[in-house]
């Protein structure tokens, strides 16, 4: 196995070495895009500061990604994590004083129930020393590894909170001061990469040390860190250059094929209960990303504008 620790932080270096590209491009020369990084990190620490809470939460979460996966199957956490939606809308509504609708209350109830229905399934089952189930996430295919489904199940739970406070968080930053998503990603991206080499050192330095920093890297393996890397930058570019709605029916339908892939890959067996718990996943999160119908004004009034 290799060290998923040292997996995260490669991830952070890719995001933040593609981030800097980006802001060179824009920049159009060597020397503004060196003044652009130095008057918006160095000459503004405060401001910088402000990025290292989200990247501490992002780390963790992170980390417990590879924890899931490790434990659950691949379906089973892919449907799972969708509780990030759930998580990220409480902390809206908490953190930014958000509104949300009827529709979008019920979709996350709906949400929850499907998660629910999900785990019940992958709760019955004993854990048992079987292949790991992601090949993505493995370096040999004949490795094998004890899964324990509720440690996985903890795991996504509590990576889901981290997504849904990191998320908000970060979003308060990025709606409240006036730098790019790419600077803010480089920033983000280095105190991660620091927070990453401290924790990497505290619970696998002495494996490191014994056996490098790359033991058990693969072509599978990179192509995990590059997932991890540029997944979270796409979901940007998505989200600015089409809509909530698109992003929506494109996390809907991974989780789909998750599930056929998942069928032909890992002999998973898409039960009854699985099939009902992720059709109400994927009902939901179309629902929550559905915006509110405007009501058409009366005669001589004007219908306020909807605060969801």
């Amino acid at each position: 196995m290799y060290v998923s620790s040292t997996a995260v932080i490669m991830a952070e270096v890719f995001k933040v070495a593609t981030c800097l590209v980006i802001l060179l491009v824009m920049q159009g020369g060597v020397l503004s895009w060196l003044r652009h990084l130095y008057d918006s990190i160095i000459g503004q620490p405060i401001d910088t500061l402000k990025l290292s809470v989200p990247a501490l939460i992002y780390t963790i979460q992170n980390n417990l990604q590879y924890v899931a996966i490790s434990n659950l199957d691949a379906a089973t956490f892919q449907v799972t994590y969708q509780l990030k939606i759930l998580t990220t809308a409480l902390f809206s509504v908490l953190m930014l004083n958000k509104s949300l609708g009827r529709l979008q209350w019920l979709s996350l109830v709906m949400l929850f129930a499907g998660v629910s229905i999900v785990q019940l399934q992958s709760s019955s089952t004993k854990s048992s020393s079987t292949s790991q189930p992601n090949a993505t996430m493995a370096p040999s295919a004949n490795l094998a590894t004890k899964q324990n489904a509720l440690l996985g199940f903890g795991a996504v739970v509590m990576s889901s909170l981290c997504s849904g406070f990191a998320g908000v968080y970060f979003e308060k930053i990025l709606k409240g001061t006036s730098g790019s998503v790419w600077l803010r990603n480089v920033q983000l991206g280095a105190y991660s990469t620091v927070i990453g080499l401290i924790g990497m050192q505290l619970n696998d330095g002495a494996k490191i040390a014994e056996k490098g920093f790359f033991q058990g890297y693969s072509s599978l393996v990179w192509s995990v860190i590059c997932m991890q890397a540029f997944g979270g930058l796409l979901v940007a570019v998505v989200v600015k250059y089409a809509d909530n709605i698109l992003k929506g029916f494109a996390t809907s339908f991974s989780i789909v094929l998750s599930c056929i892939v998942s069928i032909y890959l890992f002999a998973f067996h898409a039960s009854l209960q699985f099939v009902v718990g992720a059709a109400l996943v994927c009902t939901a999160i179309y629902l929550y990303s559905t915006p509110p119908q405007q009501q058409l004004p009366q005669k001589g009034k004007l219908t306020p504008a909807s605060n969801v």
